[in-house]
């Protein structure tokens, strides 16, 4: 356990000496390992993850400047990249053959996601070059193409904008109103945006830094609709930084956050790009204006083009987890140091970790980010295994797809959820731009929207779980014994509805007091739960929507409708569950016995905060009992009072120094006060001269009179 809690401190960065990750407080018997709990944290691509996080430490000239303008800040953000480039980290995803690192798999990504804890506009204006509008020519284009147009995506003398979004359609791509039109006289394609909505928007780079944009559009070649693709077209003369002819934009100005990013709108009338620029990788267009495809279903091929630019999200995902990570490392210090009212005259102050409602602020948030981080490892796991070419096939790209859009849905709500509740956890000096949280959360708000609304990509995400459900019932009901199996299924189902779980005899149900609680810590009960309320959640919704199976179209909307809450829910539902089960995997894989208790602990506060959460589902379906229920709430806030003489320990496995969190209220300065202060009342006490309060004074009186 530990014993002290004294803070360590490290010297501004310089490049010749890397800052090393917080190092563990002395201790006597701890229980948590923190060495072997960073190492383990840093993942299978651990040298990637901490050459990253050396790089941001070691350069101060990447970190974020407060209360800068949006034209210093979009210039600073241009010339760190630039800077970035020699690093060589930002190219691992090209080709060894035109100087990249041929890593187009998860080392390429927790390069991308360690960036947020030096500034997120850096972060993204980077993800903008080389994950979207480098990525779009990489994963979209022939090698001919990747041979001619990447070395200047590469290297930055061409920055690029990614131009898929439109004012009138976001996140419905295969509606986008942009038009490509071959024109076999001349071999070109006629590029416009017919009409306001169809204006490219929200595009990094396309305010004033970008020279260049990987452009979706409709394909139209004689006379037929192939749906969209994607042109590499030039958008301004490099010299002297005007539009080309035919194109014009506007700025979208000042933004809520990430204002290092020069945001801006696209639009195109009669822009005239060569056949050979249609990225053509997965559709081509001969010179007579013959349009040919290696997928011949147009959805196939839709979904097959978007889906290479996933990493959008998946990096989304590790981004915000970090950013959540550094919200609560910051938040957790503070409180750990902070001192505020005392429990009797003449003692000392209590911390703001002891009480009880503090705890229950940070520490399930803090479970909760081991339990994302683990998921996340395992997403980056499933996307190297697409983007390295080892198990490309659909099924593993839907699995990609499904995964990417659940977690970085809920992980991002999530981040914007923890830096709140940290920022109001710190008082008014967290409301203080030095100490990060407003800044944080300012940048990090548009990451619920941007590559893909979070609501749409649940539903994209509950879409395929519901079908996957829905196709396993159509196979079991081709078999008597799969009907009689279903019957039994739903029988059993209604009749948890019906009865209480303790007169079934039901593993999950029992009485109040000590052995519920013991119940809910054992780790089948935890998964029973939160599983079987994702699996009820995606049947319900299944058998809702079954309907719409051979209704009209009217009619079929009007069902999707009437389930469409409860089917992104059941999405949520299904991360949730994700992350359990990647939590308890990982546990497994933890050799020191403490750590590995530790890992278990804050796997059952994740696990019982989730239950938490959803307690009005789990009783009105009869999925629990009352006494549990009541039980619930209890049991988590014992939990927390165990993790708490060990959660600065917890926090460092992190392993962030105070040059990636770089918060005043965290660096041990608050301490120095508090000590200074308790010091000066002792002394006073001691001396026989500290004034006498009225109360007391009264109290004295009373007993003489």
């Amino acid at each position: 356990m530990t014993t002290t809690s004294e803070p360590v401190t490290t010297s501004t960065a310089t490049e010749g000496a890397v800052p090393q990750p917080v190092a563990p407080r002395p201790t006597s018997g701890s229980r948590v390992d923190v060495p072997a709990l960073q190492q383990m944290l840093l993942g299978r691509w651990s040298e990637e993850r901490a050459e990253a996080r050396r790089m941001v430490a070691a350069h101060p000239e990447l970190w974020k400047q407060e209360g800068i303008t949006k034209e210093e800040h979009r210039e600073i953000a241009l010339a760190q990249m630039r800077q970035m480039v020699p690093f060589g980290q930002v190219l691992r995803a090209f080709p060894e053959r035109l100087g990249g690192g041929g890593q187009a798999g998860g080392a390429n990504l927790v390069g991308f996601e360690e960036l947020v804890a030096a500034d997120p506009s850096l972060q993204i204006k980077a993800g903008v070059q080389w994950g979207l509008f480098g990525a779009a020519i990489l994963h979209l284009g022939t090698e001919e193409q990747q041979d001619r147009l990447l070395p200047g995506a590469m290297d930055l003398s061409v920055p690029g904008a990614f131009a898929m979004t439109e004012t009138g359609h976001g996140s419905d791509v295969a509606s986008i109103g942009t038009t490509a039109t071959y024109d076999p006289d001349t071999e070109e394609f006629v590029i416009n945006t017919p009409f306001r909505g169809a204006w490219k928007q929200y595009l990094g780079n396309a305010a004033r830094h970008g020279v260049a944009a990987t452009v979706f559009a409709q394909l139209i070649t004689n006379g037929v609709d192939h749906g969209v693709h994607c042109f590499y077209v030039p958008i301004r003369d490099p010299e002297t930084m005007e539009f080309l002819p035919g194109i014009g934009g506007e700025d979208d100005g000042q933004k809520g956050g990430l204002n290092g990013i020069d945001n801006g709108k696209l639009h195109f009338t009669d822009v005239r790009v060569p056949r050979q620029d249609l990225l053509a990788r997965y559709g081509q267009v001969a010179p007579d204006g013959t349009y040919t495809s290696s997928i011949d279903s147009p959805g196939r091929r839709f979904f097959t083009m978007l889906g290479a630019l996933v990493q959008g999200r998946v990096s989304l995902d590790g981004a915000a987890i970090t950013a959540a990570k550094i919200g609560l490392a910051i938040a957790t210090k503070y409180a750990e140091q902070r001192r505020q009212f005392s429990p009797a005259a003449g003692a000392d102050e209590l911390t703001l970790l002891d009480y009880a409602t503090h705890r229950r602020r940070l520490f399930p948030r803090i479970a909760e980010a081991y339990a994302m981080h683990f998921a996340h490892d395992e997403l980056l796991d499933l996307f190297d295994a697409v983007f390295s070419g080892r198990e490309d096939t659909p099924a593993m790209r839907e699995d990609l797809e499904t995964t990417a859009a659940a977690l970085k849905a809920t992980s991002t709500w999530y981040s914007l959820d923890t830096l709140q509740e940290c920022r109001e956890a710190c008082g008014g000096a967290g409301f203080l731009a030095e100490n990060r949280f407003t800044g944080l959360r300012a940048d990090l708000d548009v990451y619920a929207t941007f590559e893909g609304d979070n609501h749409v990509l649940l539903q994209l995400a509950a879409k395929r779980l519901v079908g996957d459900y829905g196709k396993k019932m159509a196979r079991a009901a081709k078999s008597p014994a799969g009907v009689a199996g279903i019957v039994a299924e739903q029988a059993k189902d209604a009749l948890l509805h019906r009865i209480p779980l303790k007169r079934l005899g039901q593993t999950v149900a029992d009485g109040a007091g000590t052995r519920a609680a013991g119940r809910l810590l054992d780790a089948d009960v935890q998964r029973e739960l939160i599983a079987g309320r994702y699996e009820g959640m995606v049947a319900a919704t299944a058998l809702g929507m079954r309907p719409a199976l051979k209704a009209d179209s009217i009619r079929a909307q009007e069902i999707f409708d009437d389930n469409q809450v409860r089917l992104i829910g059941s999405a949520a539902a299904w991360a949730e569950l994700v992350r359990w089960d990647a939590f308890t995997k990982a546990i497994g894989t933890m050799p020191h016995a403490g750590t590995r208790k530790m890992l278990t602990l804050l796997r059952d506060i994740y696990g019982l905060t989730t239950i938490e959460r959803h307690l009005d589902w789990h009783l009105t379906n009869g999925r629990i009992s009352a006494g549990r229920a009541k039980a619930v709430a209890s049991t988590i806030d014992q939990l927390l009072k165990e993790l708490r003489p060990d959660v600065l320990d917890v926090v460092d496995g992190w392993g962030f120094s105070q040059e990636h969190l770089r918060a005043p209220i965290a660096d041990g300065s608050e301490k120095v006060r508090q000590d200074e202060a308790r010091a000066y009342y002792r002394e006073l006490r001691a001396s026989g001269t500290a004034p006498v309060s009225e109360k007391e004074l009264r109290k004295q009186q009373a007993k003489s009179a």
